[in-house]
C-alpha cells in the first residue's frame, strides 16, 4: 500500500490493521547516540490507548510497545528503528454483519472502490487504531525536539459544541502534567463537565460527537520550512489532515483572517518580538520564532448505533445499526496523535535545516 510513509530526512512508515496481529512503525533518520527506551515511547501510547473514560470503546488494549531494531545498549544506532504493538483484544466477529455493507462516514466504500477488496473488521488501515504507530514514532520525534528546546503540547478546545472559555494564549503556559490530570485533556474544569455530559448523552442515544484540538509549539526557532512547496504550514496541515478523523486545519487566526483588514491581521514587530500572533508562528511558510498555534476540526465517530441508510457491495439499499465497541468521540484519544504528527514534521524540517547550514 503506497502512502504509508512520510518525511524526508526523518522518515516514518506505519503498518498494520485494527484487527490484524499487530501494528507498528519504522523510523528512519534518527541520529545515533540518543538514549531511547521502550518506556520513552510507552508514556505517549498510554495517553491514547482505549478504555480510559466512560465514553471510550470498552476494547481493552495494553498497547505495549516493543523495539525490534535500531538501538543498542539503550541508545539509537542511526539505523532504522522498528517498533511493534500487538493487538490483544480484537473482537472481529462483531463485524460479520458488515462484511458486505458500507458504513456511512467510514472509508469502507472508498477503499473498496480503490482496491477491489477491503478489511471489514474495524476498517483495517482506515481504523483509528492505525494511529498507535504514529504515536510511537512521534514519541521518538518528541524526544529529539526536547533536546533542542522545542515542546509540542495539545489539548481539547471544543467537544460536542462546548468550547473552553479562554483564548489559547491564556493556556499557553500550561504543562503537559497539568493538562493530563484532566481525563478529557481540557484546561477548563467547567467546560470539561459540560463536555462529559454531552458525551454521556450521545452514548445513550447511540450517537457520536466531534470537536476541536488545539496544538501549541513552544521554543521553535525561526527559519524552519521551505518557501514554496514544502512550506511549514502546508506540511503541518498535510500531516494533521492525514489523521482519519481530521476534516479541517487552521493556523493562527485561521479562517478569522478573512474578516480582518490588513492592519488587524498583520502582527506588529518590535525589537522584543511580535505584539500579536495572527500568523500562528509561520510567515511565508517559514517559522518566525513565535509560538506555532494550530487547531484541527475532528469529525464525529462514524460507527454509531443509530439506524442509518447505506448500500451493500451489490449497490442495494440497506439500513444498518453498527454494533461492537466504539468510542463516542475521537477526543481525547486523538490529542496525542495530533502532537505526534506535529512533532514528526518539525523534527524532519529541523534535520533538513541543519543539513543545509552545516
Amino acid at each position: 500500500m503506497s502512502g504509508s510513509t512520510t518525511g524526508v530526512l526523518f522518515k516514518v512508515t506505519t503498518w498494520g490493521e485494527s484487527h490484524g496481529k499487530a501494528l507498528g512503525a519504522v523510523v528512519e533518520g534518527c541520529p545515533p547516540g540518543i538514549e531511547l527506551s521502550e518506556g520513552d515511547i510507552q508514556r505517549d501510547l498510554d495517553r491514547r490507548k482505549p478504555g480510559q473514560i466512560i465514553s471510550a470503546t470498552p476494547r481493552k488494549e495494553g498497547d505495549v510497545v516493543e523495539i525490534l531494531s535500531g538501538t543498542f545498549e539503550g541508545k539509537t544506532t542511526g539505523t532504522p528503528i522498528s517498533m511493534i504493538v500487538y493487538n490483544k483484544d480484537a473482537n472481529s466477529g462483531a463485524y460479520d454483519s458488515l462484511r458486505d455493507v458500507f458504513r456511512p462516514g467510514q472509508g469502507d466504500f472508498t477503499y473498496f472502490k480503490k482496491y477491489g477488496i477491503r478489511d471489514h473488521r474495524g476498517g483495517g488501515r482506515a481504523s483509528g487504531r492505525e494511529t498507535v504507530a504514529r504515536v510511537a514514532a512521534g514519541a521518538i520525534a518528541g524526544k529529539l525536539l526536547l533536546q533542542e528546546g522545542i515542546e509540542v503540547l495539545a489539548y481539547t478546545r471544543a467537544l460536542g459544541g462546548v468550547t473552553v472559555s479562554l483564548s489559547f494564549s491564556a493556556y499557553g503556559k500550561l504543562s503537559p502534567e497539568e493538562l493530563y490530570k484532566n481525563r478529557l485533556v481540557c484546561p477548563d474544569p467547567e467546560a470539561c463537565k459540560k463536555m462529559e455530559a454531552k458525551l454521556e448523552e450521545a452514548r445513550l442515544n447511540g450517537d457520536s460527537l466531534g470537536g476541536i484540538v488545539e496544538i501549541i509549539v513552544r521554543g521553535c526557532p525561526p527559519g524552519l520550512g521551505e518557501p514554496v512547496f514544502n512550506k511549514m504550514d502546508a506540511d503541518l496541515a498535510g500531516a494533521l489532515m492525514s489523521i482519519g478523523a481530521v476534516k479541517g486545519v487552521e493556523i493562527g487566526a485561521g479562517f478569522a483572517v478573512a474578516g480582518m483588514t490588513g492592519s488587524q491581521a498583520n502582527d506588529p514587530m518590535t525589537p522584543q518580538g511580535f505584539l500579536s500572533n495572527n500568523a500562528g508562528g509561520i510567515l511565508a511558510g517559514i517559522t518566525n520564532g513565535d509560538e506555532i498555534v494550530i487547531r484541527v476540526a475532528c469529525k464525529p465517530i462514524s460507527s454509531i448505533e443509530k439506524v442509518q441508510q447505506s448500500i451493500n457491495i451489490q449497490g442495494e439499499p440497506v439500513e444498518l445499526s453498527v454494533k461492537g465497541r466504539h468510542d463516542v468521540s475521537v477526543i481525547p484519544r486523538i490529542v496525542p496523535v495530533c502532537e505526534a504528527m506535529v512533532r514528526i514534521v518539525l523534527i524532519d524540517h529541523l534535520l533538513r535545516q541543519k543539513a543545509i547550514t552545516r
